[in-house]
């Protein structure tokens, strides 16, 4: 009978002995667990990228009892492993001693690189469970890594976007200084009522800055200038060419100058300065008392005058060449009469290559058979109504092109 109880009691130790090595096991897997899924949160806390690896090294020496571990990062664009193509961002530290175990590292189909830890502490080699919960531990690791990469390309995104919105808004800022300053260079009081010629001039850039212009002015009691022109190009270049230009023309010329005369000197110094760009114009003088005009042509669109009973004429010029194509050409004058109540009409060709969403241009022929519908209009009237002309037939179509007119009427 003692024998059996002594069995009896030896078995029910077994149990017991089993039963607590079991509940530690099983105690320390929970810990393992809940340690697994704090340190999986703890690097989901961070979304840059250095501040993250710092904290891995510390977290999976924690995690498997390591002396040391790592990340090794994949160049970007390599998926493969066997490569060996990882960077030595946190190489393993010489100290530690003993096995090595690497797992991967995978997030969203893409490996990004490797986890490794090395040297158990006590030299005992790592168990399957040390691999299991490596492993386990890699996957959010690197699901951090690769949300830690996707914002810092976000962060480099939106920097390019503050610097590229500055840059934008000072450029808009300049382009509104630089069309206040060829603004400036227009004439903005129109000629008195009293006057016995009526001139009128508007200029409509396509952008903030444009490279068509026009002015008139009086040389003395008796002769008023005037001159509309195209520089060849758009944006702050063609303001500052047209600045030039126009100050050339303002300084030079006088009395004593033809209008092709003065044209050979401002085409001179235009060369000189090698600025690169051209102007195609026509400017003239008018007689005031006689309505003698003499004009003279850079290369521009063909003038008009529109008589009183709404004949349209075109003026055929000698051609010369645009300002600042090359020195010493020699511009011809003509000479014409207005008599009172014609009109001349100068323009670019922002009007009559003006599109609508055919493609359709607005043409010469259509310029010609507006303007002749337009007996008893006063310049200003006439620049209104062809504008509103033009925007009609292009009915929204977006427009490339400046536009700039000049009327003159001898009353």
């Amino acid at each position: 009978m003692s024998v059996i109880y002594l069995i009896i009691g030896a078995a029910s130790l077994g149990a017991a002995a089993y039963l607590f090595i079991h509940n530690r096991r099983l105690a320390a897997k929970l810990k393992r667990a809940e340690m697994l899924f704090d340190l999986s949160t703890q690097v989901h806390s961070s979304l840059h990228k250095p501040e993250l690896l710092n904290s891995v090294n510390e977290a999976a020496k924690r995690l498997v009892f390591a002396e040391e571990a790592a990340v090794g990062l994949a160049d970007d664009g390599d998926d493969a492993l066997g490569q060996n193509r990882m960077l030595e961002a946190r190489a393993i530290s010489g100290r530690a001693q003993g096995e090595t175990v690497t797992v991967p590292m995978i997030a969203r189909g893409r490996t990004l690189g490797v986890l490794q830890a090395a040297g158990k502490s006590g030299g005992t080699p790592f168990s399957d469970s040390d691999i299991e919960t490596l492993t386990k531990f890699a996957g959010p690791l690197a699901l951090a890594l690769d949300n830690a990469r996707l914002y810092e390309a976000l962060e480099e995104s939106v920097n390019e976007l503050q610097i590229a919105t500055a840059l934008k808004d000072r450029l808009e800022n300049e382009l509104q200084i630089a069309g206040s300053i060829q603004l400036s260079f227009l004439p903005t009081t129109m000629p008195s009522a009293n006057e016995p010629f009526d001139v009128c001039a508007l200029l409509k850039s396509a952008k903030e800055v444009g490279g068509d212009f026009y002015n008139f002015f009086k040389i003395d009691e008796e002769h008023l200038f005037f001159t509309l022109g195209d520089v060849s190009d758009k944006g702050i270049p063609a303001a500052l060419f047209m600045a030039m230009t126009l100050s050339l023309i303002k300084g030079k010329m006088n009395s004593n100058l033809s209008p092709g005369e003065l044209l050979e000197k401002v085409n001179d110094e235009l060369c000189t300065d090698n600025a690169q760009l051209f102007a195609t114009i026509v400017c003239g003088v008018l007689n005031i008392s006689t309505g003698e005009v003499v004009l003279s042509d850079g290369g521009h669109c063909t003038p008009y005058i529109v008589k009183a009973d709404g004949t349209v004429l075109p003026i055929k010029l000698p051609k010369g060449i645009p300002l600042g194509s090359f020195p010493e050409f020699t511009y011809r004058d003509q000479t014409i009469a207005l008599d009172r109540g014609d009109r001349f009409v100068l323009y670019t060709d922002g009007i009559t290559e003006a599109e609508n969403a055919l493609q359709e241009q607005y043409s010469t022929n259509r310029l010609q058979q507006f303007l002749s519908q337009t007996s008893g209009y006063s310049s200003a009237e006439i620049i209104d109504a062809l504008l509103m002309d033009v925007f009609m037939f292009a009915d929204g179509a977006p427009q490339s092109d400046d536009i700039a007119v000049l009327c003159l009427m001898r009353r």
